[in-house]
């Protein structure tokens, strides 16, 4: 289902069943890097989304897919905030819990996904939006080509502790909002050592969004698995 006003608003798209995901699109040239955020409601993913768009904008070409169970908030917020042109923005409507979408029948996401490379591409990334969800979230191989999920220490910093498949199995952990620690009793250090423990060998950025550059720990990121999508695809 579409919005009336295409040219104000994103486009929307109802859930639907799951294709597989190819690394090439049909006319043989290389789709772009697929990357979901996921993560709690309230975690920042979509002030990252923004964060990210900003400061890889000028040197990528960018298209964000966000989720929402049945408001097209997150997508609004992009728009609001101008982070990409409008076209480049486009929502989807779940139907139902979050990581349904991005985890079980993801034919809706992909189709937002290829409907964006095919209006508006050639592209070099495309960020995926999660709903809010629970530490158990995560995203189907067949949608993205790798996962950031976002925690926030505002959450308790027994997070990264409890684990679960999010903090996990990410690609990339994101301990977002390092800036209220001081204010919410939450020991960074103690989510360092316990990311660690949880996560191995497997990154973990702390940051805070409201400081000069406070993205650039996840931009960089980005970039590495960008340069590597692109050695392997050649």
């Amino acid at each position: 289902m579409h919005l009336d006003h295409p040219e104000t608003y994103p486009r929307r798209h109802t859930h639907g069943a799951a294709p597989g995901a190819d690394p090439r699109r049909p006319d043989g040239s290389r789709r772009a890097l697929r990357v979901g955020l996921g993560g709690p409601v309230g975690s920042g993913k979509t002030a990252t989304v923004a964060a990210l768009c900003r400061a890889l904008r000028e040197e990528l070409a960018i298209a964000v897919v966000t989720n929402d169970i049945y408001t097209r908030e997150d997508a609004e917020f992009l728009l609001r905030n101008a982070v990409l042109p409008a076209e480049r923005i486009t929502a989807v409507e779940t139907g139902a819990c979050p990581h349904t979408a991005i985890r079980d029948d993801i034919s809706a996401n992909l189709e937002a996904v290829e409907d964006l490379e095919e209006s508006v591409g050639p592209l070099d990334l495309v960020l995926v939006e999660s709903g809010g969800d629970n530490l158990t979230a995560t995203f189907s191989k067949g949608l993205v080509d790798a996962q950031v999920f976002v925690i926030d220490v505002a959450g308790g910093d027994d997070i990264p502790r409890k684990g679960g498949p999010g903090v996990t199995t990410a690609d990339l952990l994101v301990v977002n909002k390092t800036d209220l620690a001081p204010y919410v009793g939450s020991d960074l250090e103690r989510m360092a050592r316990d990311a660690e423990e949880q996560r191995g060998d497997l990154p973990v950025a702390f940051t805070s969004l409201v400081a000069p550059d406070g993205v650039r720990p996840i931009a960089d990121w980005v970039r590495e698995r960008l340069t590597a999508w692109t050695a392997a695809s050649a």
